[in-house]
């Protein structure tokens, strides 16, 4: 096991972060996207964007981008690599604002929270139908992990952390537990060549009906790669 530091609320810092892995030239066959915060106080990252949509979607967004290069060159016919994103139960209530998509109009946590997770959804899904369209060896997934007894739930109301502490341990899965549909999907030989799924207790599930929308999907793509500042390849892609 080797760390690399990478800050997915810094474009710099995943920049620097992919730069210094690809100098090594190792293979990736597996990506997973587990990084987030949940119902912060309205903030931004060092780059100006609001912290849930630009930690938990956009630094995602750009690391994958950035790696893509290396994932295909890593897949092969009968071991593809691999793209697992986390997102949440939580993007079935979410809306994504186009034209507001910094929540700057009107800002709730829950709904800033929820965005950024069908955001991750939405991205899977046009993810997967950009790699099939180029014929690549890379399959891309989207976890929902349950409940987890995590750290995520500091920014929560002072009662539901009562209520959290108290019932924890009959309602919330442990790490390793939330951790297990992500594993499922990064090296289970029933996931190899299967892509644009949503997984939940490692099984393949309905995700929000609004996520199989492929005009907002190809929005959602168009509107990113001009935020994170990267040349937008699916313009080719209908």
């Amino acid at each position: 096991v080797e760390f690399l530091y990478c800050d997915l609320a810094s474009m710099k810092s995943i920049r620097q972060f992919v730069q210094r892995f690809r100098a090594k030239n190792c293979p990736l066959h597996v990506l997973v996207n587990n990084a987030g915060v949940m119902l912060v106080p309205e903030r931004k990252t060092e780059d100006g964007f609001e912290e849930h949509f630009g930690l938990n979607y956009l630094g995602h967004f750009l690391l994958t981008n950035l790696l893509l290069d290396t994932l295909k060159q890593s897949g092969t016919h009968s071991h593809n690599a691999r793209i697992i994103t986390v997102s949440s139960a939580t993007h079935y209530v979410g809306e994504l604002h186009l034209n507001d998509l910094q929540s700057r109009y009107s800002y709730s946590p829950h709904g800033a929270y929820a965005q950024s997770k069908l955001a991750l959804v939405l991205f899977t899904y046009r993810l997967q139908h950009l790699l099939t369209a180029n014929g690549s060896h890379v399959t891309a997934n989207v976890v929902d992990p349950g409940v987890v007894n995590t750290e995520l739930y500091k920014h929560v109301f002072w009662a539901v952390k009562v209520v959290k502490w108290m019932t924890a341990w009959l309602f919330f899965k442990t790490p390793e537990e939330g951790a297990s549909t992500s594993i499922y999907a990064a090296v289970s030989p029933e996931m190899e060549g299967a892509g644009g799924c949503y997984l939940y207790n490692e099984e393949r599930t309905k995700s929000a009906d609004v996520s199989y929308d492929e005009e907002l999907q190809r929005r959602l793509w168009t509107e990113s790669c001009k935020m994170v500042g990267i040349f937008d390849e699916s313009s080719r892609v209908p």
